[in-house]
């Protein structure tokens, strides 16, 4: 008895621990709503940040500024300069969202700063005179600037199929920038982009693959989200994204591994698929259908799978582009994700989510578990409401017997009145 008492008291001392750390883990996973409420509170200067450091993250569909902060030290780590720019963009995009009286809420989750981010990375990147080329922040400024100008345009279009625009606003913006400057300019001066008229380099072969570079091209493609082709950098961003959720870094590495393998089976060029070019498409479609967009299940995990379409997309999108002398970006997510989004399911697992509703995996599924929670209680009132209207008693409904029960009633009130009025008009007994 003493020993079962001893366990009790043990047990019911551990409790408390687990749900302490539980709530202390949950401040820092998810999309730290508690912090979101708090930086409300604060300054606009913390504020800023909060919204800097969430737009970073989104890039990954991820709304938690401490993810923002791992990734913006893995940029760092890849190219300070390049860091640099992408900050700048994405804080500038964010401003300009603030003037143009966006939806604040979306603002303060990072939605008008992703597309700035990339824009200002991928200027750097693409820049042909190198690093610290202090002239380069005039268009980068200017092309962030339009980044909520175009967000809003094509979400009015969007939104009439309840659609993310994605990293559309970043294609179109960088993709005018590169084609309106061009690799002979003298101010801002692009990479000379040459056309891809085949896939298979005549050197590379079958017995000359490396498996380490292999392995690493996993995280290398994660990475080439951002335009980096560091593991390091990788690396973090796969941590960022299993802090705010287990579920979109293993969608990230299941769809950076399927495009490295899509790129072997058509016969890419080992160095792009060492530096991760056919992973970072690949990777970006098996998130947004793997578990922000459809409710985790998994069929959608094998819808997610199908991301595979996207490498072929990478391979078609590549060769179109590079004949106009531009970069493939992310056109091959963004036309291949908003496809699936467009297909109509009559499986009841597959579930798409409306956009006013999207958050992180594990957010999504609990919302759909009260979803259903609450159509059955609503049901199962409806029901009873029913019932209660329509009770039934020996198989037929009170309806009916209440229209016979009423029938019998007047019956017997036409009874009783013909009784009455025959001993009215009866003549008087003689006495």
């Amino acid at each position: 008895m003493t020993a079962r008492m001893d366990n009790n008291q043990t047990s019911q001392g551990e409790a408390p621990h687990r749900s302490f750390l539980f709530r202390a883990v949950g401040l820092f996973t998810g999309d730290m709503r508690r912090c979101g409420e708090w930086v409300k509170r604060q300054s606009l200067v913390i504020q800023l940040l909060d919204c800097v450091f969430r737009g970073v993250a989104q890039v990954m569909f991820v709304n938690n500024p401490l993810s923002g902060l791992l990734i913006v030290i893995g940029l760092f780590l890849q190219n300070p300069w390049w860091a640099l720019n992408g900050l700048l963009g994405t804080l500038v995009s964010t401003v300009s969202a603030f003037l143009l009286g966006q939806n604040r809420s979306a603002i303060s989750a990072g939605l008008y700063g992703y597309n700035g981010t990339l824009v200002g990375m991928l200027m750097a990147v693409f820049s042909a005179k190198g690093s610290w080329y202090w002239w380069l922040f005039l268009p980068n400024v200017f092309m962030s600037m339009l980044c909520p100008v175009v967000s809003s345009a094509l979400s009015s279009v969007a939104s009439k199929w309840d659609l993310p625009i994605f990293t559309l606003p970043f294609n179109i913006l960088v993709c005018l920038h590169i084609e309106a400057t061009g690799a002979a300019h003298p101010y801002f001066p692009e990479v000379d982009f040459q056309p891809n008229n085949h896939l298979h380099h005549l050197n590379d072969s079958i017995q000359s693959l490396s498996i380490s570079r292999l392995f690493l091209s996993v995280p290398v493609g994660v990475g080439q989200v951002y335009g980096c082709d560091s593991p390091w950098t990788g690396g973090l961003i796969l941590l960022a994204l299993l802090l705010c959720s287990p579920a979109l870094c293993f969608h990230a590495m299941l769809g950076s591994a399927a495009g490295m393998f899509a790129g072997l089976a058509l016969a890419a060029s080992h160095r792009d698929i060492y530096t991760g070019l056919w992973g970072y498409n690949s990777a970006l479609s098996c998130i947004a259908i793997g578990g922000v967009f459809y409710v985790i299940t998994w069929q959608t995990h094998l819808l997610a799978l199908i991301s595979l379409f996207c490498a072929y997309m990478m391979s078609a999108t590549s060769k179109l582009m590079s004949v106009l002398a531009l970069p493939a970006c992310t056109w091959p997510f963004c036309l291949s994700t908003l496809i699936f989004l467009l297909i109509s399911y009559e499986i009841p697992a597959i579930c798409r989510l409306p956009l006013s509703v999207v958050s992180y995996p594990e957010e999504n599924r609990r919302y759909r578990r009260q979803l259903k929670a609450s159509e059955k209680v609503q049901h199962s009132q409806q029901n009873g409401s029913q019932e209660e209207a329509r009770p039934k008693e020996n198989g037929r409904p009170n309806v009916q017997l209440q229209d016979e029960t009423q029938q019998k009633h007047g019956k017997k009130q036409r009874r009783a009145c013909a009784c009455v009025w025959n001993k009215m008009s009866s003549p008087a007994p003689v006495s």
